[in-house]
C-alpha cells in the first residue's frame, strides 16, 4: 500500500504570502479530522451491525490468488460475535467469541483455539499515532463509488515517504461499513484486496447462525489451545533504533506461543493505520532460518542476532520491516 514520496522543497527566502500558509494549515487540520472521523466511523460500523455477506480476498500482484468466504456478524448485548466459513479450498470455519477464536479444520481432524488479541489500532489512535496520519499520509476523499451494488464513499491514504504502503478504502455511504479495501505497493500495484460480492446489513441473525457447526469437539480430533497468546506487559530490555517515523509502541511484553519452550518477547508498534510486529526469542535448532518471505501486503522479515532470532512482520514495504529487524538490539 505505497507510492513513492515526492518531495517538494522551498527555495530559501522565498515569499509566500500569509494568506496561503494559514489557509494551507487549515487544510492539512482539516484533512487530519476527517481522517479520524471517517476511520472512527467505519470502525464502530464493523463492530456494532449485524451482517452476513461474502468475501472474496485477493493477493499477489494484480490478485493472482483468490479465496472467498462467507461471514456473519452479530452484535448482541454488547458482544461481538462472528463466524467466517471457508467457500474455497479445503473447509475451513473460524468462530469469534469474547475474546478467544477458534479454528475448525475438519479434514485434519483438529481444532484450534486462540485469543483475539489484536485487532485493527483504529480507531483508538494514541496522540502520536493521529499526528502520524496528516504527517506521513495524506487522505483524500476520492468521492462516490458502487461496490457490490451499494453506494460507497472511496477514501484514500497515501504515504509521504517510501516507508508504508498506501491504502485505499470504500465504506458503505449509509452505514459506514467497510466494503473494500486494497493495498498498494510502491509501484502502484495492488497486492492485496478484499470485497463484499454479497452483503445484507443490518440483517436478521439468529445466535446460532455464528455458533460452531461442531457444537462440541469430536473425540477423534486433536485439539490444540495456545496457553497464553496475550502479552504480559513487561520491559522485555529489547528496543529498535532506526524505527520509521510515526510509528508508536503501543504494547511490550512476553507472550507463550505454540511450539516455543518459553515466553517469547514481543513488541508492537503503529502508525495508526497498519501496526508491526516485532518477535525477539531464543536460537534453537528448529528456529526457521533468517531471510524475507512476502504472502499480499505482508512482509516478514527474520535475522539471527547472536543467539536471538528477531522476526519483524508487517503491512509495510520489505525494505522497512528488514530496516526494523537489523536495528533490534537489548539494551
Amino acid at each position: 500500500m505505497q507510492h513513492r514520496a515526492r518531495r517538494h522543497r522551498f527555495t530559501p527566502g522565498r515569499l509566500i504570502p500569509a494568506v496561503f500558509v494559514l489557509a494551507l494549515a487549515a487544510s492539512t487540520a482539516q484533512a487530519a479530522d476527517d481522517a479520524l472521523a471517517w476511520l472512527a466511523r467505519t470502525a464502530q460500523a464493523a463492530r456494532h451491525l449485524d451482517y452476513v455477506g461474502t468475501i472474496v480476498y485477493q493477493t499477489g500482484v494484480n490478485g493472482a490468488h483468490v479465496q472467498s468466504a462467507r461471514i456473519t456478524h452479530l452484535f448482541d448485548d454488547g458482544r461481538e460475535y462472528a463466524k467466517l466459513v471457508n467457500l474455497d479450498g479445503p473447509p475451513r470455519e473460524v468462530v469469534r467469541t469474547a475474546g478467544e477464536l477458534r479454528c475448525y479444520y475438519p479434514d485434519a481432524k483438529m481444532m484450534r483455539i486462540e485469543p483475539a488479541t489484536f485487532r485493527n489500532v483504529f480507531p483508538s489512535l494514541l496522540p502520536e499515532q493521529q499526528q502520524s496520519l496528516s504527517r506521513y499520509y495524506t487522505f483524500r476523499i476520492l468521492g462516490e463509488d458502487r461496490v457490490g451494488g451499494r453506494p460507497v464513499q472511496a477514501v484514500v491514504f497515501e504515504p509521504k515517504d517510501g516507508l508504508r504502503y498506501g491504502h485505499r478504502f470504500w465504506s458503505d455511504a449509509k452505514t459506514g461499513l467497510l466494503l473494500k479495501a486494497r493495498v498498494v505497493n510502491e509501484r502502484g500495484e495492488g497486492v492485496e484486496q478484499f470485497a463484499f460480492s454479497d452483503l445484507t446489513i443490518n440483517a436478521t441473525i439468529d445466535p446460532s447462525m455464528v455458533q460452531p457447526s461442531w457444537p462440541t469437539v469430536p473425540d477423534d480430533w486433536q485439539v490444540l489451545k495456545s496457553a497464553s497468546g496475550d502479552v504480559v506487559p513487561h520491559d522485555t530490555g529489547w528496543t529498535v533504533t532506526r524505527m520509521p517515523p510515526g510509528f508508536a509502541k503501543i504494547a511490550e511484553g512476553w507472550r507463550k506461543l505454540r511450539g516455543r519452550a518459553g515466553p517469547v518477547a514481543h513488541l508492537v508498534f503503529s502508525d495508526g493505520l497498519v501496526s508491526i510486529s516485532i518477535f525477539v526469542e531464543p536460537l534453537m535448532a528448529s528456529s526457521l532460518p533468517a531471510g524475507a518471505l512476502q504472502q499480499g501486503g505482508l512482509n516478514v522479515y527474520s535475522v539471527r542476532q547472536d543467539d536471538h532470532l528477531i522476526t519483524v512482520m508487517g503491512e509495510t514495504p520489505p525494505a522497512t520491516v528488514r530496516q526494523i529487524a537489523t536495528s533490534v538490539v537489548h539494551q
